[in-house]
């Protein structure tokens, strides 16, 4: 979005106090633990930028929480997967050779957004060693929740998004729709029928870039927006402006719990293989 559109759509600048404000009245509060998914542009526009919104965060969530992020950088993995865009099939070996290890301090994210980009590499946050689907985190569980991540099933049962849950953790959708919910993405290793496929990324192994294969599932949100819509309705969502962006928090258990039932169904089946049910409509 240009800035001066940013402009028209903000009566007044946003601020690290205005944004604070608007958090508390969603419902945000210290000690939380909250995984937080953001557009900097549907704010409107905010003094300081993704400086500001940082700052509003940790503010709120205070050191005795723990904010997290993802700072996925999916253009590390298997260059026969690509489809948005693909690339020619004779590039596929030159890229698995060409590719940088994977490197928490360094390797950029791909499409996450510049408050992720500005929040990855500020003093005090931990980023976790998967060379896709990595997450950063600050605060009292940051170490917990980032670290032994896994490389097979990077969203699945070893990975940052179970630590939430076991944390009983909660998401932040800040200026963005449960199309954006990567949370989700745990429902989908938890049910029976799923595809499993094989993942490639480079890594470090002491001071050599090497190329790895992994295990994995094959991932789809193309439902999450009609999951998010069915899990709205059970009146655990609170919806409310945060600077000009629509915001939605909630609890990340039973939003897991509620898709891995939905995602069961949808299969023919609500078996699950791991992580509990019944607690839809808590």
């Amino acid at each position: 979005m240009p800035e001066s559109d940013a402009i028209t759509r903000a009566e007044m600048p946003r601020t690290r106090e205005s944004l604070a404000t608007n958090l508390r009245q969603l419902g945000l509060e210290a000690s939380m633990t909250v995984l937080v998914h953001s557009s900097l542009s549907a704010l409107g526009w905010v003094a300081g930028g993704p400086v500001t919104v940082v700052q509003a965060l940790m503010d709120v969530i205070t050191p005795d929480g723990t904010l997290v992020m993802p700072t996925h950088s999916s253009d590390n993995s298997e260059p026969s997967h690509w489809r948005n865009p693909p690339v020619p099939p004779e590039w596929w070996p030159i890229i698995r050779e060409a590719m940088p290890g994977y490197d928490p301090r360094v390797t950029p994210t791909r499409s996450m957004g510049r408050i992720v980009d500005t929040f990855r590499t500020w003093p005090g946050v931990r980023r976790s060693d998967h060379p896709a689907m990595s997450f950063a985190a600050w605060g009292r569980n940051a170490d917990t929740i980032v670290s032994d991540h896994a490389l097979d099933y990077g969203l699945g049962e070893n990975s940052p998004l179970a630590r939430i849950y076991d944390l009983s953790g909660w998401v932040l959708l800040l200026g963005v729709a449960f199309a954006n919910n990567t949370s989700f993405h745990l429902a989908e290793y938890r049910i029976e029928r799923r595809t499993e496929i094989e993942q490639g990324a480079a890594v470090m192994e002491g001071e050599r870039s090497v190329w790895r294969v992994y295990k994995d599932i094959d991932l789809n949100d193309d439902v999450f927006p009609e999951i998010g819509e069915a899990f709205e309705q059970t009146g655990q969502v609170a919806r409310g402006l945060v600077g000009s962006a629509q915001a939605l928090l909630f609890p990340q258990r039973p939003a897991v719990d509620f898709a891995a039932e939905w995602l069961a169904c949808a299969a023919g089946t609500i078996s699950t293989t791991s992580g509990p049910l019944g607690e839809v409509g808590r």
